[in-house]
Parts: C-alpha cells; structure tokens; sequence
C-alpha cells in the first residue's frame, strides 16, 4: 500500500472538511496528515507516519485550539439587557397584566415590564427586582412596599 495517497487523501478530506463546517474540527487531523505524507514522501517507515499523523494532530488539537478559537470565535458584545438582571427599579406607569401595560425605570431607562407571576399588579412609585429579561420587557417582582414618589 502506498502510504503516501493514503495521508494526501486525509488531507484534503479533511482539509475540505474544515473549509465546509468552519469550526474549527478537522484542521489539526490535517496538519497532522501533512506530516506523515511528508515524511512518506522521504520514504520514512510507516510506524513513523501514523505516529507523527497522531502527536502533531493531538498536540496541535490541545495546545493551539484553544488559542485560535480566542482570537476566531465572534466577539459577543454585552447589551444593556445583559445587565439588567438583578437591578432593582421603580415603576414609573402601573403595572397591570391582565391589560398588558406597565413600565419600570431601571437604572435610567425605561422598560415595559410584566410580573413573574403573571397576575401581580403594581402601582406607580413600588420597587421592584428585574428577574430577567423576556424580548423587549423585564420581568419583575416586587422588593418590599416602601414606594417613591
């Protein structure tokens, strides 16, 4: 068996493999097939191709992926909903769910809000803790019965 289409084929399989998925999977199988079909071009024996094929592709997968997918995953930029939650605001408009209208200030800007569960209502000037953000509204319970006018 001639080794030598045996690691041009992993190559390219895998190089094309790579090109098609983009996530970063196959790329270190393929410079690990580079090295063994090198070293089959130089008649080196074959236990010293799969060996190479396997401890480049290995130390290639652990000590450059990690990198690479650092410097190549998107950036996820932080919006203004990712630090809402927690927050504790002040309902500026009641909050009344069976309506479905009601907003809070948070931190400076206003949210249309609903209650977490669903059938609380809320009067202008209560606190009130965002539990999370749903689409465009935060969800809210109550903090205690101090208002502010």
């Amino acid at each position: 068996m001639n080794w030598l289409y045996v690691w041009l084929g992993i190559l390219i399989f895998t190089v094309i493999l790579e090109a098609s998925t983009m996530q970063l999977t196959s790329i270190w199988f393929a410079i690990g097939a580079l090295c063994a079909w090198i070293i089959s071009i130089i008649k080196g024996p074959v236990w010293l191709q799969v060996m190479a094929f396997a401890l480049v592709s290995v130390l290639t997968l652990i000590f450059t992926r990690p990198v690479a997918l650092k410097y190549l995953k998107p950036k996820q930029t932080k919006t203004n909903a990712d630090a809402i939650p927690g927050k504790e605001g002040i309902v500026v408009t009641p909050i009344r769910p069976v309506e479905g209208i009601g907003q809070v200030k948070i931190e400076g800007m206003v949210w249309s809000a609903k209650p977490e569960d669903g059938q609380s209502e809320f009067e202008v000037g209560d606190r009130v803790l965002v539990v999370r953000i749903e689409g465009v509204k935060a969800v809210i319970r109550a903090v205690s019965e101090t208002r502010f006018a």
